[in-house]
C-alpha cells in the first residue's frame, strides 16, 4: 500500500503560526484586499502538496446528541417492555431487513444504502464521543476544544489543490460545537483549512451565502482596482522569487477571489436554480433543503461537504439527546422523523439518479447511540415533545456501547446488513465495528492510504486515528 505520510515539520504548529483563513479572506470582502498588509500576508499558512485528486467526495450528515438507534435502523420489537419501546418494525425493499416504522420512505430504499448496526467505544459525554467518532480521539475525557484534527481537515489538508475555483471543505449548518465544547476542527493543524461555513436555513426565501458570486458590476470593478493595488509588491515579491511561502498566498488569494467573482461558484450555491419538484421531494424544511444544497456542491466538485440536523425540527432540546429530561424520547422520535426521513432518502435516490453513486459516499450518523433500557425522569420544561415542567416522561440515555451508522453510494456493497447487536441492542454481538474503523473507511474512500502500522504525524504530533482501524472490507465495491 502505498502511504502519504505528512513531512515532519511540513505544517507550522500553533505557536508559530497566526494566519488568515478562507473565512476570514471572504468576509472581509470588497474591502478585505486592500488592508492586507505585507506581513499579513506572509503569515498566510503555505498549502501543502496535495495528494492527486482522485474525482471522491463524501457527505457526513451529522446527528447531534446521539440518535437512537433502536428508533431507526436497530429495532428490537421482541425485547422486554422497558427496552423496546412502542414503535413496530416494518420489512423493507431488501429481504431480511427491517427498520423503524417511523421512516416508510428509507424502507423503500434500502438496495441503496448498507447498514452498520455494530459501532462501540467507550466515551461516553457528548464531546468526547464526538472527538472519537471524528477525528479517534483516544481520550475518554471531554475536553473544551479538540487536540487531533478532524477526518475533514486532514481530508482538506491533503486533497485540496491549487486553481479550485470553489472550496474542497464546506459545512452546511457546520458540525463544530457541542453546547461551550468544540467538537471539531483543525486541532494542531492550521485553521487554514477548516470549512468554508454555510450557516443559515436554506429553506428561507431571503437565504444567501454572503461573498459568492459577486452580481453587482460596480462592485466587481471596486474589486479589480483594489486586487490591482497588489502590483505594488511587485518589486519586493521579485526579491523572494522561488519563496513556497509567496507561492502559497497566491494559491490561497485567487481561490478567495474566485470565490468573489466566480458565476461558476455563485451557481453551486444558489439552490434557487433547482427546480421546485426536486426542492418539494427533499423537503421545504431546513434538513432537506441543507442536504439539497449538499448535493449541489459534491456535484459541482466539493470533496467534503458536512451538515448537521439539529435545530426546531429536532422537538425541544433542539439535537437528538434525547433524556427524558429534555423530552418524551417516543414523541420526539416521532416528530422529528418525518423530515429526517424525507431529506435523507432524498439524498440519497438523487446521488444514484444524477449518476453520482459511485464516486460520492454518504453517511449518517452521531456520537453513539441512547440506552436500550429506557428510563424516566421529570421533564425539565414544556415545549414540542416534552409534557410541562415535572411531568415524569421516558427517556434514552448515552449508549456509546452500540450505535448504527447507514453509509450510501460510493460504489460500496448496498442492500446489506453488517454487523449486530444482542436482543435487548445493548451490545454488538457480531462483527464489532470501532470508531478507527469507520475513519479509515472514510479515509479509504478518499484515496487516502494510510499503512496503520506507520507513525503518522502533522509537525511531530500523531494522529490516532491513522494508527488504529481498517476499512470495513464489507462495504468494499
Amino acid at each position: 500500500m502505498q502511504t502519504n505520510v505528512i513531512p515532519q515539520g511540513s505544517c507550522p504548529g500553533p505557536q508559530r503560526h497566526q494566519s488568515l483563513g478562507r473565512r476570514e479572506i471572504l468576509r472581509a470582502g470588497l474591502g478585505g484586499f486592500s488592508s492586507l498588509t505585507l506581513s499579513q500576508l506572509f503569515r498566510l499558512r503555505a498549502q501543502a502538496a496535495s495528494s492527486p485528486h482522485q474525482n471522491t467526495a463524501i457527505i457526513l450528515v451529522w446527528l447531534r446528541g446521539g440518535a437512537s438507534h433502536l428508533e431507526q435502523w436497530d429495532p428490537k420489537p421482541e425485547a422486554p417492555a422497558e427496552f423496546r419501546g412502542p414503535y413496530k418494525a416494518i420489512d423493507t425493499n431488501v429481504a431480511g431487513i427491517r427498520i423503524s416504522e417511523l421512516l416508510p420512505r428509507l424502507s423503500k430504499i434500502a438496495d441503496r444504502y448498507a447498514l452498520l448496526r455494530s459501532v462501540a467505544h467507550d466515551a461516553g459525554g457528548h464531546p468526547a464521543g464526538s472527538l472519537r467518532v471524528l477525528s479517534g480521539d483516544p481520550d475518554r475525557a471531554d475536553k473544551p476544544k479538540p487536540v487531533y484534527p478532524d477526518w475533514m481537515t486532514v481530508a482538506n489538508y491533503l486533497r485540496d489543490r491549487p486553481g479550485r475555483v470553489l472550496p474542497n471543505y464546506v459545512a452546511v449548518n457546520p458540525v463544530d460545537r457541542y453546547d461551550n465544547f468544540v467538537i471539531a476542527g483543525a486541532g494542531h493543524i492550521s485553521s487554514a483549512f477548516d470549512p468554508f461555513r454555510v450557516t443559515g436555513d436554506p429553506n428561507q426565501p431571503n437565504f444567501e451565502v454572503p461573498n459568492i458570486g459577486l452580481k453587482d458590476s460596480s462592485q466587481l470593478s471596486r474589486l479589480e482596482e483594489r486586487i490591482a493595488l497588489r502590483k505594488g509588491f511587485d518589486q519586493l515579491r521579485r526579491d523572494l522569487e522561488g519563496s513556497p511561502l509567496v507561492d502559497a498566498v497566491d494559491d490561497f488569494q485567487r481561490q478567495a477571489i474566485s470565490m468573489l467573482t466566480s458565476s461558476e461558484a455563485g451557481k453551486a450555491f444558489n439552490l434557487s436554480r433547482e427546480p421546485d419538484a426536486v426542492r418539494d421531494r427533499y423537503g421545504r424544511h431546513q434538513w432537506g433543503q441543507q442536504c439539497l444544497l449538499a448535493r449541489r456542491l459534491v456535484e459541482a466538485g466539493v470533496e467534503i461537504v458536512t451538515t448537521e440536523f439539529d435545530g426546531p425540527l429536532c422537538a425541544r432540546p433542539s439535537n437528538w439527546d434525547d433524556h427524558a429530561v429534555n423530552n418524551h424520547v417516543f414523541n420526539a422520535n416521532k416528530y422529528r422523523a418525518p423530515y429526517y426521513d424525507q431529506a435523507v432518502s432524498a439524498l440519497i435516490e438523487d446521488i444514484y439518479a444524477r449518476g453520482l453513486d459511485k464516486r460520492v459516499l454518504v453517511v449518517v450518523t452521531g456520537e453513539f447511540g441512547r440506552t436500550p433500557r429506557i428510563s424516566y425522569s421529570p421533564s425539565s420544561g414544556g415545549g414540542e415533545a416534552s409534557g410541562p415542567k415535572g411531568t415524569v416522561q421516558p427517556g434514552r440515555d448515552h449508549w456509546p456501547r452500540a450505535n448504527s451508522m447507514l453509509f450510501a453510494g460510493g460504489g460500496i456493497q448496498t442492500g446489506q446488513v453488517i454487523g449486530a447487536t444482542d436482543p435487548r441492542g445493548e451490545d454488538p454481538v457480531e462483527r464489532r465495528v470501532t470508531p478507527y474503523d469507520f475513519l479509515a473507511t472514510l479515509y479509504h474512500h478518499l484515496k487516502i492510504d494510510f499503512d496503520p502500522r506507520l507513525s503518522v504525524e502533522f509537525n511531530g504530533r500523531p494522529i490516532p486515528s491513522l494508527q488504529n482501524g481498517e476499512p470495513i472490507r464489507e462495504l468494499s465495491g
